[in-house]
């Protein structure tokens, strides 16, 4: 049985309600309903008399310390086989650590731990990460984004990720580790024992500086599918760096979140480049990067070479216009592929709409998710999108 909450307020008469159904359920989500410490010692006694309970997620509560020492005791009962724990914007300060790691070193079965949006701190989080590798979990993904973390906790950080090769999901993003921290990070990821799948690393003041670091990881690190590099300065000249390493054939990346990093028209050939090489990337992310038509012209290339294999294209507020709408149409005819595309924010205008529209309307193209948020057109040009929508069903228009 499944407990799935979200948005609700709590009282007591519901929550005496609720607490009967969980004595049963495998997996408990109570997502922002107002939960508090005292919440917490209830859900301490349902772990223990719940063995078949394997997932809690009760993220945007106020549970604070109190309430992370409560479930902590849950965690040590022998009847717990908690698997998956997600306590994101809870209110948790780095106290909770002690008796985190306590916890940890008699769970085994966990696999997921995501404490995202909580203060915890540079100290916290030395200390967890280095009671992380001497548990005997078998850790599969951890989280810690906005906790505070800057480049003094990523020498621990990267210890985990050396000694855990169970680790396939760590994100950091929106912590102040700097190019630093990054050199850091990568001598875990770059470990023969890492087995790093996905690698969230958006907002982390990383600058090119960082990327000659992050080359390496691509084009050296099979298993890694998916990387996240959003709102990092990575410039133009670090971008080039990164289609370099993803031209090399040990390359397996799949998901490239690349979007808000300072790119130009400039990296756009590079970018090209890559595409018409690599045949593993699916998923690209662009969007508020100033690539301007010519760059996008560049892109398309690339995106029509016949070893891209592109699903999924975002190049939402890139200076785009009319102008660079009827190689995109190419692409959206040509790319049976290309499943989503994301043109918001762009000056398309009627134009530039009319064009992606007859692209749509060719038998051959496959997008089934077309985005245009904030497009401003005529309403000629909105009765023909709806038309489009009913003369293709399959076909979802976003605005």
């Amino acid at each position: 049985m499944e407990l799935d909450i979200q948005c609700e307020e709590m009282n007591p008469s519901r929550w005496a309600e609720l607490l009967s159904t969980m004595k049963s359920c495998k997996t408990i989500r109570l997502d922002d309903c107002n939960l508090s410490s005292s919440n917490c010692e209830d859900l301490c006694s349902i772990i223990n008399m719940n063995p078949s309970l394997t997932e809690l997620k009760l993220n945007n509560n106020e549970l604070g310390d109190a309430g992370m020492e409560y479930l902590c005791k849950g965690l040590l009962m022998p009847s717990c086989s908690l698997q998956k724990l997600w306590l994101e914007y809870c209110e948790l300060t780095g106290d909770i650590v002690e008796a985190l790691n306590v916890a940890l070193q008699s769970k085994p079965t966990l696999k997921e731990l995501s404490l995202s949006n909580n203060t915890l701190g540079d100290t916290a989080v030395k200390q967890l990460c280095r009671g992380l590798v001497e548990a005997s979990c078998n850790l599969e993904l951890l989280h810690l984004e906005n906790c505070g973390i800057t480049s003094d906790s990523c020498r621990e950080i990267s210890a985990v990720l050396s000694n855990k090769s169970s680790l396939i999901d760590l994100s950091v993003g929106d912590n102040k580790i700097g190019d630093s921290g990054l050199a850091l990070l990568c001598q875990g990821l770059m470990h023969p024992n890492c087995k790093i799948q996905k690698l969230w690393l958006w907002d982390c003041d990383l600058t090119s500086a960082s990327c000659k670091d992050l080359s390496r990881l691509l084009s050296t690190k099979e298993t890694l599918t998916e990387i996240s590099l959003i709102d990092n300065n990575l410039r133009d000249s670090g971008m080039e760096m990164l289609c370099q390493a993803l031209k090399d054939p040990k390359s397996k990346l799949q998901e490239l979140w690349i979007r808000e990093c300072g790119l130009t028209t400039a990296c756009c050939k590079a970018i090209s480049s890559a595409l018409s090489v690599n045949k593993h990337l699916k998923v690209l992310h662009m969007g508020e990067n100033k690539l301007g038509d010519a760059g996008v012209e560049l892109m398309c290339e690339g995106l029509l070479h016949p070893s891209c294999n592109i699903q999924s294209l975002w190049l939402g507020n890139c200076d785009l216009t009319a102008a660079c709408c009827a190689t995109l149409g190419t692409v959206m005819a040509t790319k049976q592929c290309l499943t989503e595309l994301d043109l918001s924010y762009n000056s398309l205008e009627d134009e530039g709409v009319r064009k992606i529209c007859e692209a749509l309307r060719n038998p051959s193209c496959n997008v089934q998710q077309l985005i245009l948020y904030d497009i401003f057109w005529s309403s000629e040009v909105d009765d023909e999108l709806r038309a489009l929508e009913e003369s293709k069903p399959e076909v979802k228009i976003i605005s």
